[in-house]
């Protein structure tokens, strides 16, 4: 009994040190966001160069996220998990030191390398160290950095930005990595694996160039489609992803197990969790516009109205992976999605008027049904998933909403350019230069407003849509409470 206890704790242990990277990875996700303008005067350099900033990073992820299943078993999960957190955090030092855009953008791509595979790297450790019944809380814990993180980063990163060196958003890494790293050498012990296998070069390649050319052309924003070199990028991105796919159902080790797509709860989670990673990042990077270019807010000010949605975020991560451990998921799942449905509804509904506390509790309550969502439908499709292909599946996960963010990042970007043009116009035509009204309204600007305002709006109503059809995915999972696959499952 004593030495079963030791057992059940050293896994709480372990998942603190877990935890600890996984935060200091995805804290970097938003609060690089923030340091942008003050590079831009530091290095001297236009918009369009200092994006690349952003860009590195989100390309050298959408490449090394497909291969951190291959590296775990060659590897194992505990030395990648550690080379990953040192990498990442020799990434952090760099680019606090670095001298101008082109090493900044180097040192970020060598921080993407590490940073990309801490997150399906950490997801596959908690699933192999806890039985099923308790994989719901490990998660939940898990989860508030994975969820609360990109939230807190634009809080954090305004202060830093305000009050000390703006450097500090990379230094801050480095301490927290060096004791990631003690702790999950100390704490993590290596979970069996198989032999490492051949590398699937064709799958590597394939899903590099497809998945990198891709997440290129989504990542400028609002897509020229005149300009060839976009539609070049596209074509041979879709073509590199359909060789990919061929390949990986053809042979027998492939660099991603997608025959584990066959597996009904898994695809339907799957499916679920990119419309709420599409949905969850718009309402992150879409709130935050209106805030700032219609409130006039300042980083900081933005950052700490989206504080307490974090906190709410977090708390209900917790809630919600014990309720798991206990009973059907979709019973958590459900409330939480029609939560999150309403509040992005009445968001969706905000304009010059609505107090900023009004726009808070809505916030809140939308956190409150991602915290109740999130995590429940993760644990249902990774219980489908057998326990020797957990990392392959991880794998596959962080890959797919890896793409479906920068997809719904993308798609808010593009509404918000082409509605409040189309608005504007629209707003232009009611106006007649008989009305003293009218002048006044356009000296003040606020018929830009409006027009942009309006986008904002229609951008988050799509985020309404997003979680309609993930609660429509969620109905179709079975409802039980947990599946019990065997390891040696290869019936895919």
């Amino acid at each position: 009994m004593h030495e079963n206890n030791q057992s059940v704790s050293y896994k709480w242990f372990a998942l603190g040190a877990i935890v600890i990277g996984t935060f200091m990875a995805a804290l970097d996700t938003s609060i690089v966001n923030i340091a942008i303008a003050k590079m831009m005067a530091v290095f001297n350099v236009s918009l369009d160069d200092i994006k690349w900033v952003l860009t590195a990073y989100t390309l050298t992820l959408g490449a090394i996220i497909p291969l951190t299943g291959f590296l775990e078993g060659k590897l194992g999960s505990k030395k990648l998990y550690i080379y990953s957190l040192a990498i990442f955090t020799l990434g952090s030092l760099l680019c606090g030191f670095a001298w101008s855009n082109t090493t900044m953008i180097l040192f970020r791509i060598i921080q993407a390398i590490g940073g990309g595979m801490i997150i399906p790297v950490s997801i596959s450790i908690i699933l192999q160290m806890f039985p099923s019944k308790n994989r719901g809380m490990a998660l939940g814990v898990w989860g508030i950095a994975t969820m609360a993180a990109p939230a807190i980063g634009p809080t954090f990163g305004g202060y830093i930005i305000e009050r000390l060196d703006w450097r500090l958003i990379f230094i801050v890494n480095v301490p927290i990595g060096v004791i990631a790293v003690i702790l999950s050498a100390i704490l993590l012990k290596e979970v069996p694996h198989k032999p490492a296998k051949k590398l699937d070069y064709i799958g590597f390649i394939s899903s590099t160039v497809g998945i990198v050319s891709i997440l290129y052309i989504l990542g400028k924003g609002t897509i020229d489609w005149r300009d060839i070199k976009n539609i070049l990028f596209i074509t041979l991105g879709v073509f590199s992803l359909i060789l990919f796919v061929i390949n990986e159902l053809t042979i027998s080790e492939p660099l991603l197990e997608l025959r584990l797509l066959k597996r009904f709860d898994f695809s339907l989670s799957l499916l679920s969790l990119c419309f709420l990673a599409a949905a969850y990042m718009g309402g992150v990077y879409v709130v935050p516009l209106f805030l700032q270019n219609i409130k006039g807010y300042t980083a900081l000010q933005t950052g700490m109205i989206l504080l307490p949605s974090a906190i709410m975020t977090g708390i209900m991560m917790l809630i919600s992976g014990k309720l798991a451990d206990k009973i059907s998921a979709k019973i958590i799942m459900f409330p939480g999605l029609i939560i999150l449905a309403l509040s992005s509804y009445k968001l969706s509904q905000i304009n010059l008027n609505t107090s900023v506390e009004m726009i808070t509790w809505l916030l809140i309550l939308r956190g409150l049904g991602f915290g109740l969502t999130m995590m429940p439908i993760t644990h249902a499709g990774m219980n489908a998933v057998p326990q020797n292909l957990v990392p392959q599946g991880s794998a596959i996960q962080n890959t797919v909403k890896q793409i479906a963010i920068a997809i719904g990042i993308n798609l808010m970007t593009t509404t918000i350019t082409n509605k409040t043009k189309l608005n504007y116009h629209r707003l232009a035509e009611q106006v007649t230069p008989l009305k003293q009204s009218t002048t006044d309204f356009l000296k003040v600007g606020l018929l830009q407003k409006q027009a942009y305002t309006d986008a904002i709006d229609f951008a988050l109503s799509l985020c309404m849509v997003f979680v309609l059809i993930a609660l429509i995915l969620t109905l179709l999972m079975k409802d039980k409470k947990h599946t019990s696959v065997s390891t040696t499952d290869k019936q895919l």
